[in-house]
């Protein structure tokens, strides 16, 4: 097996996972909406990112030998995704001139919430993945595919622009 397989939480299968899927889904449940509304900004979209993982998952539940790492490895990357996708949809309503529906189910957000939403997004899911989800810098750095390093950087940077905006 691979060790960017292993990191991912998927084995060769075998003895499978030492709970099901329904199980897994019941107790991450919360804490994977959590996480996807934090580096998202929007509960909708969290709910929708973390349906994509659990189904996703369900494709080769029985070869995932890690619930928890796979599953926040999958939401974090979908995450990912959606930022991708409305970066060119943005872009796209721009080109066209088409003004974008409000979103009528903006969540309740404080100072510091509204300018953590303002930040590049490699330093938000830093700052989330650092400070929400407690991760160390390696762990981090699997997630965002790139060096423990950077990960620092990009939380460092973070920070900084955090500290200045709430001044």
């Amino acid at each position: 097996m691979s060790e960017a397989a292993d990191e991912a939480g998927v084995g060769p299968g075998g003895s499978g996972p030492p709970e099901s899927l329904d199980e897994a889904y019941r107790r991450l449940w919360p804490a994977l909406v959590r996480l996807a509304f934090l580096l998202t900004g929007s509960a909708g979209g969290a709910e929708d990112v973390v349906h994509d993982a659990v189904v996703a998952a369900s494709r080769h539940w029985d070869r995932v030998d890690n619930p928890d790492g796979y599953l926040r490895r999958s939401v974090v990357n979908r995450a990912r995704s959606t930022h991708r996708r409305a970066g060119r949809e943005e872009r796209a309503v721009a080109r066209l001139a088409i003004r974008p529906v409000p979103d009528a189910v903006a969540p309740d957000v404080d100072e510091t919430w509204a300018v953590l939403r303002d930040l590049p997004e490699r330093q938000r899911h830093a700052l989330v993945l650092r400070f929400y989800e407690d991760l160390p810098d390696a762990d981090i750095a699997r997630l965002l595919g790139c060096r423990p390093a950077t990960v620092r950087s990009l939380v460092h940077r973070g920070l900084a622009n955090v500290k200045e905006a709430l001044r």
